[in-house]
């Protein structure tokens, strides 16, 4: 579904990605994990096209969508109408509105679908992005932090709703400095260090050696 090759990037004259590669099956789940500025956030922002690369290649089969680290909810429209702006300004959706109930519904959001962001708990916004994000009928979902400022039930909220979300065939890239969010929910963790990928591990390893990922910090 998502193939990387030998992808570059660069920032302010510091090489941020440095010949990234890297194969994601559709339906799978991997998580991207490495220290602060390691490049996480770049890379998910280079596949969905909010950066420009300075040499590779990214192929993508189907749609990808974004759900960033501070939600970047509209502040001045409810939570439904925040839903539903861009299946039905951009997809162009007859049944937009309809679809919007079904993801509050389905998410737990159907009470509070005419609040704004600003009376909505660090949770709350979190489920209203993903709604959001899922509206537009994402083939991959892109998450940045997702668990980045919520406390220990918010975050099994949000693996709950990652893994539902698998269910329904969408697949997800990860980045977390959260290593056992990770391990709770990934088919694999793909590491960054120093700007390049240093490993890809699987269950197997992380399970067999608990210091598996913890070295590469």
């Amino acid at each position: 579904m998502l193939s990387i090759v030998k992808l570059s990037k660069i920032l302010s004259g510091r090489t941020v990605l440095k010949d990234i590669s890297l194969e994601m099956e559709g339906g799978s789940v991997v998580g991207l994990a490495g220290p602060s500025g390691s490049g996480k956030s770049t890379l998910l922002r280079c596949i969905q096209g909010l950066e420009f690369i300075d040499s590779g290649t990214i192929t993508c089969q189907g749609s990808t969508g974004f759900l960033f680290q501070d939600f970047q909810l509209f502040p001045h429209m409810s939570v439904l109408d925040n839903i539903r702006y861009a299946p039905v300004h951009v997809l162009h959706e007859k049944e937009a509105e309809a679809s919007a109930y079904k993801l509050l519904q389905q998410l737990n959001l159907e009470n509070i679908s005419d609040v704004l962001p600003n009376q909505l708990s660090g949770g709350q916004k979190q489920r209203v992005a993903l709604a959001r994000t899922l509206a537009m009928h994402p083939d991959m979902l892109l998450c940045d932090e997702p668990t980045s400022g919520l406390d220990i039930v918010s975050t099994q909220d949000v693996i709950q709703l990652l893994q539902s979300i698998k269910k329904m065939g969408v697949a997800l890239l990860i980045a977390s400095h959260d290593l056992a969010f990770l391990t709770t929910i990934a088919d694999r963790i793909i590491i960054l260090k120093n700007s390049q990928l240093v490993a890809d591990l699987t269950p197997l390893d992380w399970e067999s050696d608990v210091g598996s990922l913890e070295r590469y910090y």
